[in-house]
């Protein structure tokens, strides 16, 4: 700023009448600006005045900008004299600013931090303004049952929505900082201050590049003070450093080291990762959600604000935070690297469960009329079928679950992935559970038929009876088969393997259309396995009484299996449809 333009603005005191605003008391100061809080006498209201020199273009910037989380503006005017001074009024917001409850931060012991600080700070910063604290208010009601990790996540939250918002519009805010977001009444941070503000067009031309140098992005220190390339500067700059806002919020201190204003050692710094820890009540997907930000490489930070609010709210979400960063010795993260003998058993054991019903239904309704000859040949049959069909079924599933298999280990073991493959595997997982089942239901009505056939050409004058026997019981084999290992692997996947494909750069808004569809189906197959004792009984009723003599005990055994079945598929559906509306509501949280 010219002196003369400092010198303007030093003489502007409380009291005095600039146009249409009679300064009541001074809000803030900053190098380039002064903020009173003003009576605008033609409309009779309380609004901010940013007084600053007759330069830049935050009014055009702000005038394009409507959102919940930004300051409203609005209008200008200019104080015509030997150094014209801008008037920049709008909204009015008695909260204070997160500097002050920086400061709160500061002066209260870890151990003592929750919302309630949040609160004090803002009824403190309206006391002395004069202002009265609302009454009956509902965000600060939910603000009052949070941590101060939660409370965190809820002011970034609203804040990534805010930079995403402006992103959206072309403007990059370029000076994220504490004393740039006010506070309303209820604790509600809106950004304000674009003064140095950007275009994307005006930053690949080579405009200001200013900002405050605690809270500058790499890129953004090489664009200000090395000549760096200015389209390096994205939305991920102001990722950056809202990751660096968030952190001193959550611990009083900043996640870097910069003991000097050295911009050289600063950038070096930068480059180094962050230093400092987050306080043993933090949740571990907060730090990993703030690290992400504050990543050294702008490819690895999060892509946009929406994302990243997306991200933050998961950590409101107790439930949904413990499903996508369970803690560290839970049987989630054990059973992670066990895919291929997990998803092994539960498909194993229920068509071993279904073998056995098939087994004592066949015996007694087919095998035991059948002469020694061709029983032989039905054994052998059933040997040469199960082992190609076992070896067709395991070779199918592993081309289908092929990057299941590759994926979650790489990123367990801290490799990165491309963003569409990470993708393509999230799809598979959620669609996993159906090709498994579909394609047992296919084997088992293959092998039935296939017995059928061979008992044709064995027997000449074989029973259609026998023929609708053989595929009645294939068809209930095949239902077991399909429905409690449909079951078993979406349980395990959507417990342990896709919570971890959502930690890198993924947007939990994205599959809100298949995990809905996931839960319709966990409803259908939950018919399935009611209907498995049911249709049992059905049929036995068309047995004719020789028939249902020899197979009571089988059936009875069916019957009882069935019904147990059911209740475990009925208490494992409720696992599964309470974890999948956990991550249903944090991906419609921010649309």
């Amino acid at each position: 700023m010219h002196p003369a333009d400092c010198r303007a603005l030093d003489r502007i005191e409380v009291g005095t009448r600039l146009g249409d605003f009679e300064l009541l008391t001074e809000l803030g100061a900053g190098a380039f600006a002064r903020v009173f809080l003003a009576r605008q006498r033609s409309m009779q209201r309380l609004v901010a005045v940013k007084v600053s020199a007759d330069s830049g273009t935050e009014p055009q910037t702000l005038a394009q900008l409507d959102h919940d989380y930004i300051v409203r503006v609005f209008d200008q005017q200019v104080i015509d004299g030997s150094t014209p001074l801008r008037l920049l009024y709008m909204q009015f917001l008695p909260g204070g600013t997160l500097l002050g409850v920086l400061r709160w931060v500061r002066a209260t012991p870890q151990t003592e931090r929750s919302s309630a600080l949040l609160l004090d700070a803002v009824d403190t910063a309206m006391e002395e303004k004069g202002e009265i604290r609302p009454a009956d208010s509902a965000v600060r009601a939910a603000l009052a049952e949070l941590t101060w990790p939660e409370t965190v996540a809820w002011l970034g939250a609203r804040l990534a929505t805010a930079l995403s918002y402006a992103a959206d519009n072309g403007v990059l805010h370029r000076d994220v900082k504490p004393a740039n977001v006010l506070l309303s009444a209820e604790g509600v941070p809106k950004l304000a201050d674009f003064n140095i503000s950007a275009s994307p067009a005006d930053v690949n031309g080579g405009s200001y590049f200013g900002g405050s140098l605690p809270y500058m992005s790499p890129e953004q220190l090489e664009a200000c003070y090395f000549a760096g390339d200015p389209a390096d500067l994205d939305t991920r700059a102001d990722l950056f450093s809202l990751g660096v806002l968030l952190w001193e919020l959550l611990t009083g201190t900043k996640p870097f080291d910069d003991p000097t204003d050295d911009p050289a050692a600063v950038l070096a710094r930068r480059r180094a990762g962050a230093v400092g820890d987050v306080p043993e009540d933090c949740p571990p997907g907060l730090r990993r959600i703030l690290l992400t930000c504050l990543s050294p490489d702008r490819d690895h930070r999060w892509s946009d604000g929406e994302v990243l609010a997306a991200q933050l709210e998961l950590c409101l979400d107790p439930h949904a935070r413990a499903l996508v960063d369970p803690a560290p010795h839970t049987w989630r993260n054990r059973l992670r690297p066990y895919l291929f003998p997990i998803l092994a058993l539960a498909i194993a054991l229920p068509n071993l469960l279904a073998a056995y019903y098939n087994r004592q239904l066949n015996t007694a309704l087919v095998h035991d009329r059948l002469d020694a000859a061709t029983r032989q040949s039905v054994r052998t049959y059933s040997i040469v079928v199960n082992l190609m069909f076992f070896t067709v079924g395991t070779m199918v599933l592993c081309r289908l679950g092929r990057r299941l298999l590759t994926v979650p280990r790489c990123l367990r073991r801290g490799g990165r992935c491309e963003p569409h493959v990470v993708e393509r595997t999230r799809r598979d997982c959620l669609r996993l559970a159906d090709h498994a089942v579909a394609l047992a239901f296919v084997l088992w009505i293959a092998a039935a038929l296939g017995l059928a056939a061979l008992l044709g050409l064995l027997e000449e004058d074989l029973p259609m009876r026998t023929v609708v026997h053989l595929l009645a019981v294939a068809a209930l084999s095949a239902a077991v088969a399909m429905t409690y290992p449909f079951f078993l692997i979406t349980l395990y996947l959507v417990r342990c393997v896709y919570p971890l494909l959502l930690h890198h750069d993924q947007d939990l808004r994205a599959d809100h259309v298949a995990l809905s569809g996931l839960r319709a189906r966990c409803h259908r197959y939950l018919v399935l396995a009611a209907s498995i004792p049911l249709l049992t009984i059905a049929g036995a009723t068309f047995l004719p009484v020789d028939d249902l003599l020899a197979t009571l005990t089988p059936l009875r055994t069916v019957c009882a299996g069935g019904v147990l079945g059911f209740v475990g598929a009925l208490l494992v559906f409720r696992v599964i449809e309470t974890d999948i509306r956990a991550l249903l509501r944090v991906g419609s949280a921010q649309e």
